[in-house]
């Protein structure tokens, strides 16, 4: 058997030409979705990062501004510019770049950005939302990760799935939103006595630890789904969590790293960008209703 490599970048398209025609809809009511991204310090390392989310957010028909701030910012100060885009109808989202300066922790700074422009899902409202099954501003990556295996001919209710990685903005929300679709969901961590055992039971194996090469193919059911979250450099390479070579050949389905879910992760960013949107819309207009009476 050898996996059918799943097109991170075609889903990401379609993705894009949708959100792209939402945000024209929202432009033409005087709401044009827009994106401000903060970037703390030394930038270097979210360069990268910053001009691809500029160039999906041009093809998506979002709006996208890049700001700076110096690494001699305080908290106090950066607070003080969150809540100035908090305040401001005309800013729909607000992305927080990593890394950010030692000083500065960034689930602080998360919690001070209003969940209703949290694009990100990385606000602790918008992650406790998913146990309830509400699902609005969703983390990017998880979201992503689950929409992908919505994608393959597999019945979600029922479906047994084995998360490996726990952590409070991928693994858990993963879990989370599979079982509100109904599958049965084990969760494996650095605690679990025998990973291999649970992910060889598994109809759809989700990965997101930061160990390359963790996953191999001995670890999989043949034709059960690998969804690679993990994104590692290892001798001037990208690569993922799993060992790409021996899953292939047991595997059904398959992400590549680069390629998979990272195009999903940015392309679930601005559909988020236009549901912000749309949710600011409807806010501003029932306050404007409630003012009138």
């Amino acid at each position: 058997m050898r996996a059918a490599v799943i097109d991170g970048k075609a889903i990401a398209t379609k993705m894009r030409e949708e959100t792209a025609r939402e945000a024209a809809e929202l432009a033409q009511q005087g709401w044009q979705p827009r994106l401000v991204s903060i970037s703390v310090g030394d930038t270097a390392a979210a360069e990268l990062y910053v001009r691809n989310q500029q160039r999906q957010a041009q093809d998506a028909g979002v709006e996208f501004e890049a700001r700076n701030y110096p690494g001699t910012i305080s908290m106090e100060q950066l607070v003080g510019v969150l809540q100035g885009l908090n305040a401001d109808p005309r800013v729909n989202g607000i992305i927080i770049q990593r890394p950010l300066p030692a000083p500065i922790p960034v689930k602080a700074l998360q919690k001070a950005v209003h969940p209703l422009k949290d694009v990100e899902g990385m606000h602790p409202a918008s992650i406790g939302n998913i146990v309830y099954n509400d699902l609005a501003l969703g983390p990017c990556t998880a979201v992503a990760a689950v929409e992908i295996l919505k994608t393959l001919p597999l019945k979600l209710e029922g479906l047994d799935v084995t998360v490996i990685g726990h952590s409070e903005i991928v693994g858990k929300p993963i879990a989370f939103l599979l079982m509100g679709l109904g599958a049965t969901v084990t969760v494996c961590h650095h605690m679990t006595r025998s990973v291999a055992m649970h992910s060889r039971a598994a109809d759809a194996v989700f990965v997101a630890v930061g160990k390359p090469g963790l996953v191999t193919g001995d670890m999989l059911k043949p034709g059960a789904a690998l969804i690679d979250i993990g994104i590692n450099r290892v001798e001037g390479k990208t690569v993922g969590d799993a060992d790409f070579a021996s899953c292939a050949e047991v595997a059904g389905w398959i992400t590549p790293v680069p390629g998979g879910v990272g195009p999903v992760t940015v392309a679930t960013l601005m559909k988020n960008a236009v549901l912000a949107t749309r949710m600011q819309m409807a806010h501003y207009r029932a306050q404007y209703a409630n003012t009138e009476v």
